[in-house]
């Protein structure tokens, strides 16, 4: 279903988790300043593109670390896909929400890179989604996001670590109205500089596709996770779960939903 629409992602959507993942001065003087606004969006899949980002980098099973030395991270998203609607010009006019899931955003930590596209995608099992979904009934207060949050834990050694802090959706700086207004406006204008690219050639370069796939942003990290990088056989845990009917515990599986993989090396792939 997501091969043929793009993957985009928000940089910077939940406060402390750029700067706790060393990206913030990435940004440079581009840097967004005002208080708790995303700094942009970014492409992690670009169907039929000519570049690295054509690759489909979304798996559900298995996480495979870079062919090369790396720091990697888990970034516990939400994972929204939205329906597209272009104007007779082909810009987009407005976006629906139709689904959430689950979603790691897995990201590589490494200075020199010229685009945040370039820490987002390395091999076909580069990211993390839920085999579930949980349909929309309406993006605003009062629908069924509003009680729903979420985590992320990593197995390593046999005993469980919390990687991303338990966090609200509604703690997501922008959400719902706001949030769609302010990603129509960077799908269309958004400007190729510093880590950013400009979104609406990405629309183009993929014939303008009916869907796009966002991961809203990734929660802070706890200690474990701001100081510890993924290694072969540690299991992700990405979970999404309604506060109203029960814990983040992975063992009790009822009422969430979880994108849980096995991380291996390239050369186990």
């Amino acid at each position: 279903m997501l091969k043929n629409s793009i993957g985009l992602g928000i940089a910077g959507n939940i406060a402390e988790h750029l700067e706790q993942a060393g990206e913030l001065k990435n940004f440079g003087e581009t840097v967004i300043k005002k208080e708790s606004a995303p700094q942009g969006i970014f492409p992690f899949y670009v169907p039929h593109s000519k570049s690295f980002l054509a690759l489909y980098p979304v798996g559900d099973e298995k996480l495979e670390l870079p062919s090369y030395e790396a720091n990697v991270q888990v970034e516990s998203e939400v994972g929204i896909l939205f329906d597209i609607i272009y104007d007779k010009d082909f810009k987009v006019k407005n976006i629906n929400a139709k689904k959430f899931t689950a979603f790691n955003d897995c990201s590589i930590r490494k200075e020199g890179a010229e685009k945040l596209s370039e820490k987002k995608s390395w091999s076909a099992n580069s990211k993390g989604i839920a085999k579930e979904w949980i349909e929309i009934d309406k993006f605003e207060e009062g629908g069924v996001m509003d009680n729903f949050h979420l985590c992320s834990f990593v197995k390593r050694n046999g005993v469980l670590y919390e990687y991303g802090v338990d966090t609200p959706l509604l703690s997501y700086s922008y959400f719902y109205k706001k949030l769609e207004n302010w990603l129509v406006e960077k799908m269309n204008n958004q400007k190729d500089r510093g880590q950013l690219e400009n979104i609406a050639k990405h629309l183009e370069a993929c014939n303008y596709p009916k869907q796009a796939f966002i991961c809203i942003g990734a929660t802070a990290y706890s200690e474990f996770g701001e100081k510890n990088y993924l290694k072969s056989n540690d299991e992700i845990y990405v979970i999404v779960y309604d506060k109203r009917k029960g814990s983040a515990d992975i063992k009790a599986a009822e009422n969430k939903i979880i994108s849980h993989q096995k991380v291996v090396s390239t050369a186990m792939g």
